[in-house]
């Protein structure tokens, strides 16, 4: 297992920018600044669900550098993150700000040898 990844805590109440919905604003900020992000319920050292912990696992057998985001931290969150991506379900991976999917199309990414290729081709995997 590689190094605790991080663990971004959500300030939806923190600076919103420019009068914009704070969550949406959260969101963008935490995809801009890392490059390889999972909105999860749980943190990736101690998922709250089968499917996060799924993700957080192949992240970790890969051994990919990410940034888990907890969702059940905040209910405006836990929403935003879905309205954002207009995608219903948690967890969600993202790679260079760009959603690859959920536990289950991460999963069969992984099992079909997709998934390297794609982390490795955006630079956040060495091959």
């Amino acid at each position: 297992m590689t190094d605790a990844p991080e663990t971004q805590t959500a300030a939806a109440d923190a600076s919103p920018d420019s009068g914009q919905d704070p969550v949406a604003g959260f969101i963008r900020k935490t995809l801009a600044d890392n490059p390889v992000v999972v909105f999860m319920k749980g943190e990736p050292d101690q998922p709250r669900c089968g499917f996060s912990a799924v993700v957080v696992q192949i992240l970790d057998h890969l051994g990919v550098e990410f940034v888990g985001v907890d969702v059940l931290q905040d209910e405006r969150l836990r929403q935003g993150i879905k309205a954002f991506s207009d995608w219903p379900t948690i967890p969600q991976l993202y790679v260079k700000g760009e959603l690859v999917g959920g536990s289950d199309i991460v999963r069969e990414m992984f099992q079909s040898g997709e998934l390297k290729p794609l982390l490795v081709e955006q630079g956040v995997l060495t091959a």
